[in-house]
């Protein structure tokens, strides 16, 4: 074969593999057009179109009164598609573009005009599927800008993108914040009833079909979403705003003035055992006190001489001892031991039974308890296992600490000659604030044991669907016997001179039972000697009679010289208690004339006359306002205190001065304002003047004192 036949050859031979190579392509680009066709267009629907989960709006958490806690607002984030099909024509979208940036402009005042345009042009020619215009937009806001140029051209027509985001708000700020919670996915453990009720508050997500666009950006394919989410359902919870406020602002005015570290006050009813109120803050830094740390529930630190009510429970109650049986106080050397232990003020003398509790003898009680339980120690730690104080309660929220309460049979640190007799007045064990204060509500509630609870209802658009009522720890405590002398032994520490509780907590108004207590707190591994740090508690009921409220209040390491129960945690319970008995009428019983006051009004808070009046008449005074509107201020004149009437008007800004927090945010609220608050007490001062014209959202910062 000559060369050119060769090469005649091979072309003919490429050029046939090269149409053979043609023809198996166009039969494979026919076999995925026509029979896989369906197959993986479905693949592409999938990877371009996606259903997406829709958060449903959270339900609101309610305080005892029906104060708002907790609630979600819609917020927005607002964004455009620069060609959809409301605007496809150019003359449409560049004939009113001007007007749209002049409009965005004056709106949000964060762009000039020329800004806008500048940006809504460049868009249109980048062809731009998801321009970012602003977040974080109300949704009245948002009614407004579908008004503009543009966007009026039906829904999504003119190319607006409203994206809906439900933000958590807590009106009353820093109240009970630790108790409400929070549950979002930046936090591990969930906190509070937001984290505890979450099946219940977060309702079910809804559903929306998204598409996905150039630059990976995924838009709603229309504005109406293909499953509508299910709001969650409202708690009812127990807190009652006014007392929450109340404890907070004395506790934190308390821990500033004696330096200390942190601390609680919670306030429960003691028949029910619904907490009305739960007040943690720490130290972080510079005077500043915050809630980071919910010490009621789960500070687990030793008691000290508040457990020496259940010592005195178990002597009664196995009538190993009476009130007026006799012992011996001041110092107590331990059998088969160095160590001795003595009193705070360590003054060696004989006294009833009942006296050394007044006068929170350590010695005694050591004593006491050592001689009638030593032979066999179980019999005493059985009865603080039967109490349930070594086991959790089983409360509502989470993050409750598990008490410890040592036994001779599992504990390997029993010791043999200390640890019954230090037991005796709250040492080696842990136990939380709250389940102290359980234990006080009790004997409160005639033996009767509840476990504490912080929610009482849910609701579903106002409808119950379920009910919480305390779950009962143990039906009597003690015996009936035991109970009377008890609480005659917990009156007399406020109200006999030689209680510990007389100087401070004492009240000739209505009766406190109650008991104080100082334990040295040991420092982590370094024991009770690394440095000399104190917990300070007083914990009692309120009125002794007829108790409708118990009450603990501990502080944590005060550094201002003082540290003993009385003296340090002793004027927060005083305080608190003070304010809630003369706000509730039904507590009075039969209060002396003389104390009662003359006939001239007192100066009360502003805020509703309502209540008001229902005090001023349980004390038989006569009110020198008028009765007319629901609201009012108060005068100072030279005749007295007088009453002006505060009626609302809209539209214009109301007088709030000398109101407590909670009726200032009630007229704020309705009146469309946007609050900042900063302080406690009542309001000294608000930034716009009363009676100044206001728009809805305007922002107003409120002072109080």
């Amino acid at each position: 074969m000559n060369i050119r036949a060769n090469i005649l050859l091979r072309v003919y031979l490429a050029f046939g593999l090269i149409v053979l190579f043609a023809f198996a392509v166009l039969l494979k680009l026919g076999d995925v057009q026509f029979i896989q066709g369906a197959k993986w267009r479905a693949m592409a629907d999938s990877l371009s179109v996606k259903e997406f989960d829709i958060e449903a709006a959270k339900g609101n958490i309610y305080s005892n009164d029906g104060s708002l806690l907790a609630t979600s607002i819609p917020e927005y984030e607002l964004r455009m598609d620069m060609l959809a099909g409301g605007i496809q024509d150019k003359e449409v979208f560049y004939s009113k573009v001007d007007s749209l940036a002049m409009k965005l402009a004056q709106f949000f005042k964060d762009k000039s005009a020329k800004d806008y345009s500048r940006i809504l042009r460049n868009a249109r020619e980048e062809k731009a599927r998801y321009l970012l215009i602003k977040r974080k937009v109300s949704y009245q806001d948002l009614k407004v800008v579908r008004t503009f140029p543009l966007y009026n051209i039906g829904k999504r027509g003119g190319g607006l993108i409203a994206i809906q985001q439900n933000k958590r708000i807590h009106p009353f700020k820093s109240l009970a914040f630790r108790t409400i919670g929070y549950n979002n996915e930046n936090v591990k453990n969930p906190v509070g009833l937001e984290g505890a009720f979450g099946e219940y508050i977060n309702g079910e997500s809804g559903k929306q079909l998204m598409q996905r666009i150039s630059g990976g950006v995924w838009v709603p394919i229309d504005n109406e979403l293909e499953i509508a989410p299910k709001d969650g359902a409202d708690i009812i919870s127990t807190i009652d705003i006014n007392m929450q406020d109340l404890a907070q602002s004395a506790l934190e005015q308390r821990l500033k003035e004696t330096n200390a570290h942190h601390g609680v006050v919670i306030i429960m009813e003691v028949a029910t055992g619904e907490v009305r109120a739960v007040a943690n803050f720490t130290d972080v830094g510079e005077g500043v006190y915050k809630e980071q740390f919910n010490y009621a529930i789960a500070g687990n630190q030793d008691p000290g001489s508040t457990f020496k009510l259940a010592s005195y429970m178990a002597l009664l109650d196995d009538k190993l001892v009476d009130t007026n049986s006799m012992i011996q106080t001041g110092y107590y050397p331990v059998p088969g031991n160095r160590k001795v232990i003595t009193d705070s003020h360590p003054k060696v003398e004989t006294v009833t039974v009942k006296s050394a509790f007044e006068s929170s003898s350590n010695a005694a009680i050591a004593k006491l308890i050592n001689e009638h339980y030593g032979a066999n120690p179980k019999r005493f730690t059985d009865h603080l296992y039967d109490w349930h104080l070594n086991v959790k309660t089983g409360l509502q929220i989470p993050g409750e600490a598990k008490p410890v309460v040592k036994n001779p049979e599992t504990f390997r640190s029993w010791n043999k000659y200390l640890t019954l007799p230090q037991m005796a007045y709250g040492y080696e064990m842990m136990l939380t604030p709250l389940k102290m204060l359980t234990l006080y509500n009790a004997i409160a509630n005639n033996g009767k044991m509840v476990a504490p609870i912080f929610v009482k209802e849910i609701r579903r658009l106002g409808n119950p669907i379920k009910q919480f009522t305390a779950p009962v720890l143990n039906d009597k405590v003690c015996s009936e016997e035991t109970l009377g002398k008890l609480k005659k032994m917990m009156e007399g520490v406020v109200e006999n001179k030689g209680g510990s509780g007389h100087n401070v907590v004492y009240n000739p108004l209505y009766r406190i039972a109650g008991k104080t207590g100082t334990a040295q707190v040991a420092d982590d591994n370094l024991g009770y000697k690394a440095k000399k740090q104190y917990q300070s508690s007083f914990v009692g009921y309120f009125p002794a009679d007829k108790p409708k409220y118990s009450m603990i209040v501990v502080i944590n390491d005060p550094k201002n010289g003082e540290y003993y129960g009385a003296a340090v945690s002793g004027p927060v319970f005083r305080k608190v208690a003070d304010r809630i008995f003369a706000s509730d009428p039904t507590m009075y019983g039969n209060v002396p004339q003389n104390l009662a006051g003359n006939t001239v009004a007192p100066e009360a808070k502003a805020g509703h006359s309502r209540a008001t009046r229902k005090v001023y008449n349980a004390f038989g005074i006569k009110t020198l306002y008028a009765a007319k509107s629901d609201y009012f201020n108060t005068l100072d004149t030279t005749n007295g205190i007088i009453y002006q009437e505060n009626t609302p008007v809209k539209g214009v800004m109301p007088n709030v001065n000398g109101m407590g927090l909670k009726d200032a945010m009630y007229l704020l609220g309705n009146a469309g304002l946007k609050t900042r608050v900063k302080g406690s007490g009542k309001v000294v001062l608000q930034s716009i003047q009363a009676g100044s014209s206001i728009g809805k959202g305007t922002l107003v910062q409120i002072e109080l004192q």
